[in-house]
């Protein structure tokens, strides 16, 4: 059922992309419940300088309306017409692209490196359209999700074993307790490695103004992250040196499965901090989740370099926990 099909190319035994492509499958998940026919074009290998990593989706409704990316541009077009015939006719298609070959420059990758896309329709027997959910509830509750394609037959399924695998993290996030310097700083940082960042802070005055590009939350801590809910991909960082909104807020992160709590503060606060905790009936196991004080041991001073540590552990707190 596959156009342009190499059984000369080796097998792939895997891929982890860190890619989230949740807007696409989400565009996904509504164009089909809107009674619209649907397919995934998937990344599946790469050569060379490819403007997308193995992974990267791009979502096509019938009509040819797309979401996503799987160059940057170069063949989309391409994969767009393919696959507007692959979801008329159901099944897959493979597409190899490369500078060798002279298609590539009709379709616009003359810059170089080689890539290779799967079309799948969004059906039974390709990309069954039950995985869109799965995805979405896995991402929504901080879970991982790894699907498995065969190359051969083109259909995908839950599992880690298939010519091509590819991981699905979910959606990183981070509350910061305190709408501080260090946050200010800490919130863009944050944007640019891929957390969803929301600064927590009842105290009007520090809350209030254009100073900070994120969500800023205006309730309490204990209240604010009830709502919240802090899942297994959810960070808590709190940073107000106040008990009175540093220790609720540690507490509801410690009852969650968040990945990664940490607080400011010195040593001798930390030690302080974690009595007060105690007294509430938290055993030794759940403190030593807390990382006291925030942040990687790097010598920082000031709020640019103590975002800095902080965003560093986190990311390595996430590393330790996630697939590679």
């Amino acid at each position: 059922m596959g156009r342009r099909a190499d059984p000369r190319r080796p097998r792939i035994a895997g891929v982890a992309a860190d890619v989230n492509d949740a807007r696409a499958i989400d565009a996904a998940r509504t164009w089909l419940a809107a009674g619209h026919g649907v397919a995934i074009a998937t990344v599946i290998e790469t050569w060379g300088s490819a403007p997308q990593a193995a992974g990267a989706h791009l979502v096509i409704r019938d009509d040819g309306l797309f979401e996503g990316s799987v160059s940057g541009g170069c063949v989309e077009g391409d994969v767009i017409v393919a696959a507007q015939d692959v979801i008329a006719r159901g099944g897959w298609e493979r597409l190899d692209y490369g500078v060798a070959d002279a298609r590539a420059w009709e379709v616009g990758l003359a810059c170089g490196g080689r890539i290779a896309v799967f079309v799948q329709a969004v059906a039974e027997g390709a990309f069954p359209p039950a995985l869109l959910d799965a995805l979405v509830q896995a991402r929504d509750g901080g879970a991982t999700l790894t699907l498995a394609t065969d190359l051969a037959t083109g259909v995908t399924r839950e599992g880690d074993t298939g010519a091509f695998i590819r991981v699905y993290s979910p959606n990183l996030r981070l509350a910061i307790i305190g709408a501080v310097h260090i946050a200010q700083t800490l919130v863009p940082m944050a944007a640019l490695i891929g957390f969803d960042a929301t600064v927590i802070d009842p105290r009007g005055a520090f809350a209030a103004g254009p100073r900070f590009d994120a969500a800023v939350d205006e309730r309490w801590p204990d209240e604010a992250l009830a709502e919240w809910k802090p899942n297994a991909a959810s960070a808590v960082v709190a940073l107000t040196h106040d008990p009175k909104l540093d220790d609720v807020a540690l507490a509801a992160a410690l009852r969650s499965d968040a990945f990664y709590i940490a607080a400011l503060g010195s040593r001798k606060n930390h030690a302080g901090r974690l009595e007060r905790l105690r007294a509430q009936g938290f055993d030794g196991a759940a403190l030593a989740r807390i990382h006291g004080p925030a942040g990687l041991a790097i010598g920082a001073r000031g709020p640019a370099e103590i975002a800095l540590s902080v965003a560093a552990q986190m990311v390595a707190a996430w590393r330790v926990r996630a697939p590679a």
